[in-house]
């Protein structure tokens, strides 16, 4: 449901973008994008946009300068302009509408709308089949706003729920070893054969994934743009597809 607009019509929008790729932006977010006169994002968000919207105005910033960033966003709604804050995914699934809300606080006659998107959890599992179809966990292997000790505690009981696990953030320059650890924090609960996936590069140019063992994953160099999908004790591979079963009886055929 649309928030109401202010008195004096100052709205923005925080809008999930989806992996990357025109196919997979929700109808919404991209009919909210045509209308926008200013979008404001991270830089290789923004570079992604530019493609699909070249007529837009764009303000952007690199990483680690999401506060920034969202007062950007503000600064534009402001002066009456129709603005948009961008997000990969879902913008509240890692994103930006939580602290845009928060920020929001600080200009009370600018109302802030926010726009759901397909986040990689998804688009990565229908890549790779069906391995979310039952209870699942998403975590973040990222330690810059979350202590390590905190991720390793959750990686250890989603292991211990049996829940299927989709980890976000694996690995980057600075964090080359965290899927490795990440593996042997869940290889102290589940078994090596346990059946795993990688999506990569989701809706953009290299998309790929792959199906492969916990134990085969222990070894793998990923990056930021990889999605990992440890599946649940009944997960299986059906024809190189990555498969939860939900729990139906299925009867053969006759």
């Amino acid at each position: 449901m649309e928030q109401e607009m202010t008195e004096n019509g100052k709205q923005i929008y925080v809008v999930g973008m989806g992996p990357g790729g025109a196919r997979q932006m929700t109808f919404e977010a991209r009919q909210v994008l045509e209308q926008c006169e200013v979008i404001v994002g991270y830089t290789v968000y923004v570079d992604l946009l530019k493609e699909i919207f070249p007529d837009k105005e764009y303000l952007d910033t690199p990483m680690r300068q999401e506060v920034k960033r969202c007062r950007m966003a503000f600064e534009e709604a402001e002066k009456g302009r129709k603005a948009a804050m961008v997000c990969s995914g879902d913008a509240g699934v890692y994103g930006m509408s939580g602290l845009m809300l928060e920020i929001g606080e600080e200009y009370p006659d600018i109302s802030v709308e926010v726009v759901p998107g397909v986040t990689a959890a998804l688009a990565g599992s229908a890549l790779l089949g069906a391995p979310l179809v039952h209870d699942f966990a998403v975590i973040s292997l990222s330690d810059l706003l979350t202590p390590w000790e905190t991720i390793e505690k959750r990686l250890r009981y989603a292991a211990m729920a049996d829940l299927a696990i989709c980890i976000y953030n694996p690995s980057s320059k600075k964090r080359a070893d965290y899927l490795s650890r990440a593996c042997d924090i869940l290889l102290e609960v589940l078994e090596r054969e346990r059946v795993c996936g990688l999506a990569s590069r989701i809706g953009r140019e290299g998309e790929q994934c792959q199906v492969l063992t916990l134990g085969e994953l222990k070894g793998r160099q990923v990056d930021m743009f990889t999605t990992v999908f440890i599946g649940n004790s009944q997960t299986r591979e059906t024809g190189g597809r990555m498969v939860t079963p939900r729990g139906y009886q299925i009867g053969g055929r006759g």
